[in-house]
């Protein structure tokens, strides 16, 4: 191939203000043709400032011939080391000499546009259009003028320093350095290794001592023999590869935003000591910033969060050794599943843990040794729709600053030192003996504060083993020294914490501290919180976090002095605390069993014993019940309804926690108790006969799967039931929430699901009377501070004879999804409806969807029929709800299934009895009989739909649920 090299142009290029138009187009000509070819090598153009000798050449000329044909712009002569480029605007800007008054901008159009170009003095520009273009050159000349701006815009690509193009491979003994000469990028030998291993990296240029900060083939070293070499493709990928070896690929960038058939990509060493794959329009392709090896620069990005769907998690990992960069036994980053916090591991054990953010940019001095140079260092987490991730910066004039994760498995930030020419350990972690993960134990923590760091037990704990401690050895960790005894314990404030590990981080809807505070409440299973306000130091997502935590209270610690706002405020429930103040209550009160409503409320005299028993002798007429069931032998303690007004605030909305077709329901203090107060509406007719047959049946039964009832009030038009408050409220609130279904692991679903069965067996078989509940389903289910179930609401129950199998009713209640199909269609009900009620309720718990009514589930009619449809196509591991996919018994699974399945047959015959349904999900079964098709399977959408119109729904039912928008 023919280059333009010769004696000839060389000579030419000494003189070459004196070429004509002509020659420098045929010049420029060539010069592209060669540029399209790739071979602008060393036997190509003489030096790298010829291209720019013919820019100037040519725009001198040009503007010679412009400033005689269009007058009102004058152009000074350009300076070839002024000329910039704009790749994004596919443009060339010249800016003339020092002191010259006129700019000239000239830019190419895109493709699709209009032949022709700008010229702008100042602020004022005008497009001159092909046409009038024409008139102004001639034809040649508006060619030449066409060339001279693709010169413009390609020849950065081809004389800068800090960029690769295709067709011009890196080799060995060459570099690429960034603009301002901070950074190289080239292949290099480590110290202390083997002399024919080459790695390609990027490393300080301008120190003396050789440090790498980046490291591509770290797994896969070149052999110097095999004349190794980096190459742009045209698909925009980075490769590296042996030239002696067949071509054989060591590394590459597998770029998947690839410009397939391009050649106009760039490879670019940026100032920050980011390599960048860049299209010809300026869209980043690749960066190494987001390929870590062991070293995080100013300007890189940790990621701490992803809010996208399928990202892997990032983390620093170390050297090998001081000689060898392949990956290592630490790394260093963040764990997807407890985001917000960066963790150290040794492989997979965890070595140390970071705290939680807490919302403040983190700014830390230091004065580096050997220095006199004050180094700022600025930290800071951005939030977007994609991501969340730190970065950090250093003050202006710091010198070179990184983190770096050490091959011995400690995170230091060093600082560069002139005066040793040395790099200095500025600060280093995990830097304490106490600050390796857990190293107190549970419920330990490390305390910072005193002179020398040591563990100690939070407030209300001791260590577990006196004689551990003593000896040095905590990881046996603390024990509490009073058992929490319920929802009614409160919380003591713990300022200048790092708060524990294995939180659970709470959705959106929660905006302050009461709100964080409420959550916590509500769940006796709530051991402490955490919140923070974000909103002083990321940009956009949420502004707040509020951290809840369920288990054991792991790597906690106490931090040394500084600003409140760079440490949390750990919020502990401790016994024997007021709820609402969080101040120690009185010793002797506390340990008083309440069975029932205290005697502030409630009256015990001869008058009320006496009204007592004629308001219940009067309801247990109810024909619900049937006669003979006379409640005399329960003490049922009354309450005076204007103490109950008074303790509601007159039922004011601020104690409203649930709502029902019969009225309200309160959460109020009731005699130093949290109690539930139900209030029957009073324009509801057919509510009071299921208030009356509440009491009597609830007075009557006693289990610790059934809600407790304490009392009850009954004045005028006024009914009310006083119930044990539970403060995880119903189950449907918790299991069909997407943030406080993650307190619901495997272990506590079954544990529901058995509890529920115990109860219901209690009510068909082990109580004295024999009761069908009609209305089991998830909102009546209660949850007490432990995640116990309770079932509740017996409004819709019906007492049974001993002898009796089945009853008819033509006033059809309940709730449809749950409801038998027997029941439903038939108004008949037995036993076996509860069973139906109770198999529908265990798909939910183990499926987390809710029974299906007036839409599909996953394009099935029911949740039933998807579940049946899974078990017979032998899918069943696809239907554990995603938050317990992964870490629940698949035999137990698969047993709750197959019981759920049997429950939900369309014969009510066919379904087993709760005595069967608990022995089977307590012991197993191996010969359990297949599943038949579950109800309204075969159901035509007419019948289907006069179900529903004929149901009278649970709407005079109550869920004990607080009402939150969602």
């Amino acid at each position: 191939m023919q280059h333009i090299s010769s004696e000839e142009v060389r000579q030419e290029l000494n003189d070459i203000d004196s070429l004509t138009v002509e020659r420098l187009d045929e010049m420029l000509n060539k010069f592209l043709k060669d540029f399209e070819a790739g071979v602008l090598g060393p036997q190509g153009w003489p030096t790298k400032f010829s291209a720019y000798k013919v820019a100037k050449a040519a725009m001198n000329a040009y503007s010679r011939i412009l400033a005689r044909r269009h007058p009102a712009v004058r152009v000074n002569c350009v300076h070839p080391g002024f000329v910039k480029t704009d790749m994004s605007m596919r443009s060339g800007v010249l800016t003339p000499e020092e002191g010259a008054r006129n700019v000239v901008k000239v830019a190419l159009l895109p493709d699709d546009g209009p032949t022709g170009a700008y010229f702008s003095k100042g602020e004022e520009a005008s497009f001159l259009n092909q046409e009038y273009l024409k008139k102004m050159f001639s034809k040649r000349e508006l060619m030449g003028i066409m060339q001279v701006l693709s010169l413009l815009i390609i020849l950065p690509m081809i004389v800068s320093d800090d960029r690769l193009v295709p067709g011009k491979p890196l080799l060995p003994g060459a570099t690429i350095v960034s603009d301002g000469g901070v950074f190289a990028l080239g292949f290099f030998n480590p110290s202390n290794s083997t002399p024919d291993r080459l790695y390609l990296g990027i490393w300080y240029k301008d120190i003396p001592e050789h440090t790498v900060v980046w490291v591509a083939n770290r797994e896969s070293p070149a052999s110097s023999s095999a004349a190794p070499m980096l190459s742009l493709t045209n698909t925009s990928d980075l490769v590296v590869s042996d030239g002696n070896d067949g071509g054989r690929v060591l590394w590459t960038t597998a770029n998947m935003k690839s410009t397939s058939g391009s050649s106009s990509s760039t490879a670019v060493l940026l100032k920050t000591g980011n390599l960048v794959i860049r299209s010809l329009s300026g869209t980043t392709l690749w960066q190494s910033f987001d390929h870590h090896t062991d070293t995080f620069l100013p300007g890189m990005k940790l990621r701490l969060k992803y809010n996208m769907p399928g990202s892997n998690d990032e983390r620093l990992v170390s050297w090998k050794g001081p000689g060898d960069p392949s990956p290592g036994r630490f790394s260093y980053g963040v764990d997807s599943v407890t985001p917000l916090q960066l963790l150290l591991w040794d492989g997979e054990q965890l070595v140390a843990r970071s705290a939680p953010w807490t919302g403040y940019p983190v700014r830390s001095d230091y004065l580096a040794v050997n220095t006199s140079t004050e180094l700022i260092l600025y930290q800071t987490i951005i939030d977007n729709k994609e991501e969340m991730y730190l970065t950090y910066n250093v003050s202006d004039g710091a010198p070179r600053t990184r983190y770096i994760l050490t091959y011995y498995g400690e995170i230091q930030v060093q600082v560069w030192s002139d005066k040793s020419s040395a790099w200095t350990v500025a600060a280093k972690w995990p830097s304490l003996r106490c600050n390796l993960y857990s190293y107190c134990g549970p419920y330990g923590y490390c305390d910072e504060t005193v002179p020398i760091p040591t563990c100690k037990c939070l407030d209300g704990f001791e260590p577990t083993s006196i004689e551990g401690w003593t000896a040095g050895s905590f990881s046996a960790g603390c024990r509490r020294k009073e058992l929490l005894r319920g929802c009614g314990d409160g919380f003591v404030a713990l300022p200048g914490m790092k708060t524990p590990d294995r939180f659970v981080l709470v959705g959106t809807d929660i905006s302050t501290l009461e709100d964080c505070t409420a959550e916590c409440s509500r769940s006796c299973s709530c051991v402490a919180y955490a919140y923070t306000n974000l909103s002083s130091s990321r940009t956009g997502g949420e502004v707040t976090r509020c951290l809840v935590w369920t288990g054991e209270l792991l790597d906690t610690g106490k931090f040394a002095a500084g600003p409140e706002y760079a440490s949390d405020r750990l919020y502990l429930r401790l016994a024997g605390l007021d709820a609402a103040q969080g101040k120690r209550a009185n010793s002797s009160a506390v340990r008083i069993a309440l069975p029932v409503i205290g005697s502030v409320v409630l009256e015990k005299n001869k008058k009320w014993r006496k009204h007592k028993n004629a308001t219940l002798d009067r309801l247990s007429t109810s024909y619900e019940l049937g006669e003979g069931n006379t409640p005399h032998d329960h003490e049922l303690q009354f309450a005076k309804f204007e103490e109950i007004a008074q303790a509601t605030d007159n039922f004011s909305e601020t104690c409203k926690i649930g709502q029902g077709g019969f009225g309200n329901v309160y959460k109020v203090m009731l005699g130093g108790q949290e109690v539930a107060i139900k209030r029957l509406s009073k324009d509801s007719q057919q509510g009071i006969k299921e208030f009356k047959n509440e009491v009597i049946l609830i007075a009557k039964l006693q289990h610790r799967n059934l809600v407790r009832l304490l009392g009850c009030c009954w004045e005028g038009d006024e009914n009310l039931l006083i119930y044990e408050y539970l403060p995880n409220n119903s189950l449907d609130a918790t299991l069909f929430d997407d943030s406080r279904k993650l307190l619901l692991d495997w272990e506590r679903r079954f544990n529901i699901i058995k509890g529920v069965a115990r109860g219901l067996l209690y009510l068909h078989q082990d109580s004295r009377l024999i009761v069908i509940h009609r209305d089991l389903k998830a909102g009546n289910v209660l949850l007490d501070s432990e995640m116990k179930p309770k079932i509740a609401d017996f409004g819709m129950a019906r007492i049974f004879g001993d002898n009796q199998q089945n009853a008819n009713t033509q006033r059809i209640v309940g709730t449809y999804g749950y409801m038998a199909p027997e029941y439903a269609m038939e108004g008949i009900f037995s036993t076996k409806s509860d069973v139906y009620s109770f198999g529908v309720l265990l798909l939910e718990v183990v499926t987390g969807i809710r029974r299906s009514s007036n839409s599909q589930t996953m394009g099935f009619p029911s949740l039933t029929v998807y579940a049946w449809s899974m078990w017979s196509e032998q899918k069943t591991n696809e239907l554990p709800d995603s938050s317990i996919m992964y870490i629940c018994p698949p035999h137990e699974v698969l047993l709750c299934i197959h019981v759920a399945l049997l429950c939900v047959q369309e014969n009510p015959d066919d379904r087993p009895p709760m005595a069967s349904v608990l022995f089977i999900l307590e012991n197993g079964s191996t010969t359990l009989p297949a599943p038949k098709r579950p109800a309204y399977f075969v159901r035509s959408s007419a019948q289907m739909e006069k179900i529903q119109n004929d149901i009278n729904t649970s709407a005079n039912s109550f869920t004990l649920t607080k009402i939150e928008g969602r």
